[in-house]
């Protein structure tokens, strides 16, 4: 008995061994790596190229006069689940009038990983938004049975290019929707736009509208992974829209939506909440996570950069309040996009630094994921049916046939490319205000460290890793990936 209770002991200290030495083993080290840097610049051919080719070298106590940027790999936060953009009514329009080469050239620009920035991330709208060519529904006006349901007419354009979309990406896309409104008969207001609100009999009738959504995609072939409950819940728009208070929304999900999903055989279908600016998010929080019997339907909460249409900054703190305050649910960037569409800034570089400065600030106060608005628009910037035209990353010239690489392309690149999914974000930090910084630790072992300079000058900085360094220059108005 003795004897085998030794055995016993050796067996486990063997096996505690070896894992020990496994971990050791994915520990992130700098020893022997070499930092490949690429560099997206201002007033320069600079765009996700390969600029360096650097070493590490020892480090020791940097001075106040240096500028440096620190990482520490041990100290480990949430872990990455995507970027990607919007797949809407008009993105898929415009690209439908696209050439086939264009139409490759587009899709190899979004979704292939060598070839282009490797978006991981899909949202898309139930039923029609601003940015469709018209309002439409799945239904006849009236059908509370909701036995007219039918997608046929995102069948024309929106879901051969997120099919398209899918296969460019080796097959698998993290897809989600979002609806902008209840048909009018469902609603206060008798109206799909112009806000309202869910009329409490139709609860249900709404609620079972998710799952007759999510079946038919499915039935598509494209895997639904979740919703959120409403698109902007808060605004009063021109164009759909439909109005939850926090406490509308809480009762919405925990009697109707997440048990009917349940029901439904979709249990497994993410419900993310909010889906509107960063100002009201605590709120939202409060309300719903306070609620455990709705707080259980839910796996976290949606977030856009809308808030400073009043006049105030990013409330870039909001969201790690709401990470702080509820680290059990997830933090999702949902929308972003550059306002009030002028063909005269395509290449202005202020909207470019407009991503790179949210999307720091929001991975680095805990979002695990980020979704831009449309992917493609035409040259006037819509098409939207109630004139509010914006910017993309990529729009199309439908008169000459070409697309229009803006800034804001590249600098989603420069995270989208380099962040692998389940990557794990790690401490960075700088030292002076000028620079911005977020370091991903990928499962392949790699580091890939973003640095922004948001300044008029050419900056020298150190990357400090533990005791080692290595210096790197930083254009003026640039932003840069530190691989390793």
């Amino acid at each position: 008995m003795k004897k085998n209770t030794i055995k016993f002991l050796c067996f486990l200290f063997t096996v505690s061994a070896l894992a020990q030495q496994t971990k050791a083993k994915k520990e992130f080290t700098t020893n022997g790596k070499k930092i490949t840097v690429y560099t997206t610049a201002e007033n320069s051919n600079l765009r996700l190229t390969s600029t360096d080719n650097l070493t590490f070298s020892a480090s020791k106590q940097p001075l106040e006069t240096e500028i440096s940027v620190f990482v520490e790999p041990t100290k480990k936060f949430q872990t990455f689940m995507g970027i990607g953009g919007a797949i809407t009514d008009a993105s898929a329009e415009i690209f439908a009038k696209l050439s086939k080469e264009k139409q490759t050239e587009f899709l190899n620009a979004y979704y292939d990983k060598q070839k282009g920035i490797g978006y991981s991330l899909l949202r898309t709208t139930i039923q029609s938004s601003d940015f469709s060519s018209g309002s439409y529904s799945y239904i006849k006006e009236g059908d509370k049975e909701l036995k007219t349901f039918s997608i046929d007419h995102d069948r024309q354009f929106r879901i051969p290019l997120i099919k398209q979309a899918i296969q460019t990406a080796g097959g698998k896309l993290l897809t989600y929707a979002a609806p902008w409104s209840p048909n009018a008969f469902m609603k206060s207001n008798g109206n799909v736009l112009k806000g309202g609100t869910l009329l409490p009999e139709y609860y249900q009738t709404w609620a079972n509208f998710y799952a007759k959504f999510i079946k038919e995609y499915e039935k598509e072939g494209i895997p639904i992974w979740g919703t959120s409950t409403q698109n902007e819940p808060m605004a009063v728009q021109t164009w759909e829209s439909c109005i939850y208070t926090a406490e509308a929304e809480r009762d919405f999900i925990k009697n109707f939506l997440g048990p009917t999903l349940k029901r439904e055989k979709l249990g497994d279908k993410k419900i993310i909440v909010w889906d509107h600016n960063r100002d009201l998010m605590n709120y939202r929080a409060n309300v719903i996570y306070s609620d455990p019997e709705a707080a259980k339907y839910v796996w976290g909460m949606g977030f856009h950069w809308y808030e400073n249409w009043s006049g105030g900054d990013p409330m870039f703190d909001n969201v790690g309040k709401v990470n702080e305050a509820y680290p059990d649910k997830k933090l999702l960037f949902t929308e972003g996009c550059v306002e009030k569409f002028d063909a005269a800034k395509y290449q202005f570089w202020g909207n470019g630094e407009r991503y790179g400065i949210s999307m720091i600030n929001d991975f680095n106060n805990g979002t695990v994921g980020w979704t831009d608005w449309n992917i493609l628009l035409d040259q006037n910037g819509g098409p939207n049916h109630v004139g509010n035209f914006c910017f993309a990353p990529i729009h199309a010239d439908t008169t000459t046939g070409e697309l229009i690489y803006t800034p804001s392309y590249y600098y989603i690149g420069h995270f989208s490319k380099f962040i692998r999914l389940n990557a794990r974000r790690v401490s960075s930090a700088v030292s002076r205000s000028g620079l911005l910084s977020t370091s991903f630790l990928n499962t392949d072992g790699t580091m890939a460290t973003i640095v922004m300079n948001k300044t008029d000058k050419e900056i020298t900085y150190n990357l400090i890793i533990a005791a080692e360094k290595t210096i790197v220059k930083i254009p003026a108005h640039a932003i840069q990936t530190l691989v390793y």
